[in-house]
């Protein structure tokens, strides 16, 4: 009897199962086109609602920021300045030396 009703419980997972894999009409299925736009809709409020989030620097911060950049970029040019110079000047002895 135990047999029995297992067989009964498999074919009506298998009826449910062959249900599922029947192919939808065509009346139910959205527009993709329509689906596509509406995403991107919904993409670019939420970028919207993420740039109002962001804390902005203030006017003075931004200053003082460009003031430290361009501070640490001059002294790297003029240590990349020296550098060369300096190996210029090194090279120029080693070829009059040799010349």
């Amino acid at each position: 009897m135990g047999k029995d009703n297992d067989v009964v419980k498999n074919s009506q997972k298998s009826d449910s199962v062959s249900k599922k894999n029947k192919p939808k009409s065509k009346a139910k299925e959205p527009n993709k086109v329509v689906s596509f736009f509406k995403k991107i809709g919904v993409f670019f409020r939420e970028c919207k609602n993420e740039v109002k989030k962001i804390v902005w620097p203030t006017v003075g911060a931004t200053f003082k920021n460009f003031g430290i950049v361009l501070s640490v970029v001059v002294i790297i040019g003029l240590f990349i300045f020296g550098l060369d110079t300096g190996l210029v000047a090194l090279l120029e002895q080693f070829m009059s030396v040799a010349g």
